[in-house]
């Protein structure tokens, strides 16, 4: 509520959507959705919406202060006091083959260095924690590539490229990919998923009609139904697939190969300190060269 708070006082300052979110690091679209959250919380609209401006209409007016007050003294509550040290709080977005890989080392080495920080990690899809970050609910995400640009103050650092495989039960015949997935059954990285979304381009670019018996966004149960014969599968080599399980074997694509593309999604401005240093240990922790920072 206290985000929505502010971006209140934004819009009410600025008098457009737009204009407030430049102020407040958003996207025209997140202040729309927090301001939509906030008149659905309090029960009232708050907002004479004309064109591009949004006036205070006269609940709004009556709500402006009250909200100046309630910012007030949230901040307050930030303030350090004597003996006591402030906690800061940095919240990270991270799909399931970064939380089990990289980042615990990341955030083990963050804490020796800030005993005085604290850390949460939110798991979930990478549109979702996409979204998350664009509408201020946290610091970053460490997610698949988004197949556009983002806007605003948001940018984007590849962290790294993984080569997706075609991953084969281990007596099944035959290392012909293209054979194989017109004859084998197959298991699919949901196609709603931004790694999905890629497997399916490359099963429509090479004109390859699969018999599909499964759809799932979580790679390591994609890996399992493959182990157990239930069918075939592209899947992207992570970190933590360097080594397959016994009971699969890996089809390379050659020169058709494809890659997802892991990275770090967050504000450019507006992190707290320990926020940037760990954008900064992902960086370094990932080996990604200065010239790759920051690459919208």
């Amino acid at each position: 509520m206290i985000r929505e708070l502010k971006t209140f006082l934004a819009v009410a300052r600025e008098g457009t959507f737009a204009a407030a979110g430049k102020k407040v690091g958003l996207t025209q679209a997140a202040v729309s959705a927090q301001m939509q959250r906030l008149e659905a919380e309090l029960g009232f609209a708050l907002f004479m919406r004309t064109g591009r401006s949004a006036r205070l209409n006269e609940m709004g007016q009556q709500t402006l202060g009250r909200a100046q007050e309630l910012v007030r003294l949230y901040d307050d509550l930030g303030a350090r006091q004597v003996g006591h040290a402030t906690t800061t709080l940095v919240t990270i977005g991270a799909i399931a083959s970064v939380q089990r890989s990289r980042l615990p080392d990341v955030l083990a080495r963050f804490h020796r260095e800030h005993p005085d920080c604290r850390t949460r990690v939110l798991p979930g899809v990478s549109m979702g924690l996409a979204d998350q970050v664009d509408a201020g609910d946290i610091d970053m995400a460490a997610i698949i590539r988004p197949p556009l640009p983002p806007q605003g103050d948001l940018r984007w650092t590849t962290l790294a490229r993984e080569p997706f495989r075609l991953l084969v039960p281990r007596h099944t015949a035959g290392d012909d990919w293209g054979e194989l997935l017109s004859r084998e059954p197959f298991v699919r990285y949901d196609r709603v998923s931004f790694g999905g979304r890629q497997v399916d381009r490359f099963l429509r670019r090479t004109h390859l009609a699969v018999h599909e018996v499964c759809e799932l966004d979580e790679l390591e149960a994609i890996v399992r139904l493959v182990a157990n014969g239930v069918g075939i599968a592209l899947v992207p080599e992570t970190a933590g697939h360097r080594k397959w399980p016994a009971a699969v074997r890996v089809v390379d694509l050659g020169h058709h190969t494809f890659h997802r593309e892991i990275g770090l999604l967050h504000r450019a401005s507006g992190l707290s300190k320990p926020a940037q240093h760990i954008v900064r240990m992902l960086r370094a922790i990932y080996d990604v060269p200065s010239s790759r920072r920051g690459e919208y």
